[in-house]
This record gives structure tokens, C-alpha cells and sequence, in this order.
């Protein structure tokens, strides 16, 4: 019931351009597309596969799912990346103005310029 709902709001999220265009391009040779169509043609053996097969109609949820989360993990890694970034600006902005505000030593003797 919840992968429904995820999926829903997932259709309604998508923006043009991945409702024009496949979601993912096969990397796979012509010959390697046709072997793939005709297995998944067959009818599975095994029970594992069976079950597979009755739930093959969320593929396309599964492959926009794993692309939100591989998206949420670049962001995340971005985040942390400009997390550091400002912390060191910070800390050399904190030294600058330390060395602005360090009081100025004034010379007992008048320069002789």
C-alpha cells in the first residue's frame, strides 16, 4: 500500500522530460536486448522468480526510487562537501580579522622615512 502511494507521488513528481523519455538507456548490444526479451518472455521455474515476475509492472517505480536515492546521496555528499568548504572560510576569515583587529604597536621613535 505505501509502495503505491510512493509510486503516485513519484508520477506526479516527475517532470517532462522523464515522461517523454525512456527513464534509462539500455547499455546492452542488440544481441544481449534480444536475449533479455525472450528470457523474460519465458515463464519462470523457480518460485523466487515467479513472485519477481508478478511484481516486474514496479520496475519503473524501482529504477526512479534508486534514482532519488542515489540523487539524495550526491546532495547529501555535496552538502558535507560545502559544509567543509564554509567552515574553512569561516576560519580564515576569523584569522584575517584577528590580524585586523590585533592592536598596532606604536613606535616610540618617529619613523625615519
Amino acid at each position: 500500500r505505501r509502495v503505491l502511494r510512493l509510486a503516485e507521488m513519484c508520477r506526479r513528481l516527475e517532470t517532462e522530460e522523464e515522461k517523454v523519455l525512456p527513464f534509462y538507456s539500455s547499455s546492452l548490444g542488440d544481441g544481449e536486448e534480444r536475449d533479455a526479451r525472450r528470457i523474460l518472455q519465458e515463464t519462470p521455474e523457480e518460485p523466487l522468480a515467479q513472485v519477481a515476475q508478478d511484481y516486474a509492472g514496479l520496475e519503473r517505480f524501482w529504477q526512479r526510487f534508486n534514482k532519488a536515492k542515489l540523487e539524495e546521496q550526491v546532495l547529501a555528499r555535496e552538502r558535507a562537501a560545502l559544509s567543509d568548504r564554509n567552515r574553512r572560510l569561516r576560519e580564515l576569515l576569523r584569522q584575517y580579522l584577528a590580524g585586523i583587529a590585533a592592536p598596532l604597536e606604536v613606535p616610540s621613535e618617529p619613523d625615519p622615512l
